[in-house]
């Protein structure tokens, strides 16, 4: 299946193909099987290898690569429309993908590397990708302290890595460090080697099983083919890394409003003061579900509407457009849908409780896991800075922080 790494991956990239019809039918069978066994890994805290094997097996970690080339063809809407999806059934098994699905992004945007076509080809053997960029401790995400070095003709990586979302499922690591030079580059380190370590030290009260803990690397050699500077990632891979988080957000919320109508349906006695004795029945409760009904709908439009101006950066990119001007429009979009939807998935996740009763806190009924993983991924990126940078922009018209170097990290990686 294997085919040469490009112009014509250019001019793929630039007409993606894909029906939505046909990718729902492919992958919402998947779906629902990993949705079926979700509140039960959640409450064993049981990482969903097979569901994420099950997903790769059947090509979704390849949505993005155009159809000649092994993939689905998808545009960038449709690619986070499918993980918003894939993020109800299970979120944790949707956030461990963003990596993947980022690098898989970068080297599509890369046609003409010559490491391109050699990454192609494991993606369609069903490699996968973690990642290793955040470093805890540090005052700055640029005081890197990882080391990358080379000495007779073999590359090294050293150095400790937090929020290695992904890793426990990966065949490679994405990792950022320093080289000889002190450049910012990012190498790629098969998972499977002493030099690496993972650690399965996540604390965090929600997405328990994305394996997002420590990665710690100790002369652990870099894949021959697994070195880029950081400067030439594509340029809106902080956006990317947005959106995914954004989509999964999405997922959630549309879960708690399915689980807690679903529950509300069920009830069979009501409060004294209710306005009728059928929970259900209730208009002031009927209200209360209507209302989150409009808060997905949010969600669901600004997630559509955002990740759309993410495929004209893309289009910008290699038809020689304003990528620029695209860029800012992204960016915008980006910070506007990361306030509707956080505060949907929020309010979705903690107010549907107060259409159900005590019973709905019940540790079986796994109610509490919509609020923990929305609470969670929301504090990744607080949404106040990007409300201030939309107030600097439509007051004083500032144009908002863009360019690949400012996209260098990938944003949502924790703080």
């Amino acid at each position: 299946m294997a085919a040469p790494a490009s112009a014509d991956l250019r001019s793929l990239l630039t007409r993606p193909d894909a029906d939505y019809a046909a990718l729902t039918a492919t992958y919402r069978p998947l779906f629902d099987r990993i949705a079926a066994g979700n509140p039960a890994r959640e409450r064993a805290r049981e990482f969903p290898y097979d569901q994420v094997r099950w997903l790769v097996d059947a090509g979704f970690s390849r949505l993005r690569v155009p159809r000649e080339h092994g993939g689905d063809g998808a545009s960038l809407r449709q690619l986070f429309l499918l993980l918003a999806e894939l993020g109800s059934a299970d979120p944790n098994v949707a956030h461990v993908f963003r990596n993947h699905l980022a690098f898989v992004e970068d080297r599509l945007n890369s046609p003409e590397h010559p490491a391109t076509e050699v990454w192609l080809e494991r993606f369609r053997r069903g490699e996968f990708v973690g990642g290793g960029w955040t470093e805890a401790n540090n005052a700055r995400f640029t005081d890197i302290g990882t080391r990358i070095s080379t000495a007779d003709g073999v590359t090294r990586l050293s150095g400790d890595k937090y929020y290695a979302t992904g890793s426990l499922y990966a065949d490679w690591l994405d990792v950022i460090g320093r080289d000889q030079d002190d450049r910012l580059i990012t190498a790629l380190v098969a998972r499977e080697q002493p030099g690496v370590t993972l650690v399965d030290d996540w604390e965090g009260f929600g997405q328990q099983t994305t394996a997002s803990g420590s990665a710690r690397y100790r002369d652990a050699v870099v894949d021959e083919h697994g070195l880029f500077p950081a400067e030439e990632r594509f340029a809106y891979q902080g956006l990317f890394y947005q959106t995914a988080l954004l989509a999964v957000l999405t997922g959630i919320a549309r879960s708690a409003f399915r689980d807690g109508a679903a529950a509300l349906g069920k009830r069979t006695r009501n409060y004294p003061l209710g306005t009728n004795d059928v929970p259900a029945q209730d208009v002031l409760l009927q209200q209360r579900i209507g209302l989150l009904a409009t808060r997905v709908f949010a969600a669901d439009a600004a997630l559509e509407k955002q990740s759309a101006t993410l495929d004209a950066v893309a289009l910008a990119r290699f038809e020689g457009g304003d990528q620029d001007a695209a860029l800012v429009e992204a960016t915008v979009r980006t910070h506007e849908a990361q306030t509707v939807v956080i505060e949907a998935a929020l309010e979705v996740t903690g107010t549907v409780f107060d259409a159900l009763g005590a019973s709905a806190t019940a540790i079986s009924a796994g109610l509490d896991r919509h609020w923990r993983n929305a609470r969670t991924l929301a504090s990744h990126n607080p949404r106040v800075f990007k409300e201030r940078v939309l107030g600097d922009y439509y007051v004083n018209g500032t144009p908002p922080p863009g360019g690949s170097n400012a996209f260098l990290r990938p944003q949502g990686q924790g703080a």
